[in-house]
């Protein structure tokens, strides 16, 4: 007869073991796995987008770095990032504020956010949380996470993957002459009809005009149309 099956996993040094009980047969399968390197974020502006109604651009920068990370978010959760940076306590709880309250009454926490995935330009995070015990890493849209984040007061994190993908390096201007001003004409083009009918070269300076204007929406919808090209 056969026996009860058993299984479990755990992760010791970077090596994840699985054990299976089969009868009186054991298994045990060892997969190594690598460590990405994280890299802290710093939130840099919160900014109402101008192309998108009803959404705001999220602008994430590397710690002691140049890099950029603009994420275009909801209006709630833009909402209650700008409320929890600001301070600001609501005449009753957000959903983001009950998430925390419903951790606390469970012995639950979150130690960091870490935004470690990004899917056809789409990101994605995780809450890591423990009860003091284990760790549990909980999927949820960056804007979620990196809300929930501020009301725990933890770190953000990224990696350099998703940063050399979809980062943003700001550069120094070149000079501090202005630039002339193009003279009125037809009706201008939409954002979204200049990226499509720019060459690569015309998006390249582009790209370099919004980072000096510190227009991180513009620069990231240009950046998506450059990686698109590429």
């Amino acid at each position: 007869m056969l026996g009860l099956n058993v299984s479990f996993a755990s992760v010791v040094g970077g090596i994840s073991v699985t054990s299976t009980h089969i009868g009186q047969q054991h298994y045990a399968t060892l997969v190594y796995q690598t460590e990405v390197a994280k890299i802290k974020l710093e939130i840099l502006a919160l900014s109402s987008s101008q192309s998108q109604q009803g959404s705001f651009a999220l602008v994430l920068g590397e710690e002691g770095g140049n890099r950029r990370l603009p994420i275009v978010i909801g209006m709630f959760e833009a909402q209650a990032i700008a409320i929890e940076i600001e301070k600001i306590k609501p005449t009753r709880p957000l959903t983001h504020d009950l998430f925390k309250a419903f951790g606390q009454a469970f012995n639950f926490f979150v130690e960091e956010i870490y935004i470690n995935d990004l899917r056809e330009g789409v990101f994605y995070a995780q809450i890591v949380t423990t009860d003091g015990i284990n760790t549990y890493n909980i999927d949820a849209r960056p804007s979620d996470a990196i809300a929930v984040g501020l009301r725990f007061g933890v770190d953000i994190y990224t990696n350099d993957v998703i940063l050399s993908e979809a980062g943003i390096i700001l550069s120094e201007p070149e000079d501090d002459d202005p630039k002339p001003v193009a003279a009125k004409g037809p009706k201008k083009k939409s954002l979204q009809d200049q990226v499509r009918d720019a060459s690569t070269e015309q998006l390249k300076t582009m790209l370099e005009d919004a980072l000096n204007a510190e227009d991180y929406e513009r620069a990231a919808q240009i950046r998506d149309e450059l990686n698109k090209r590429n």
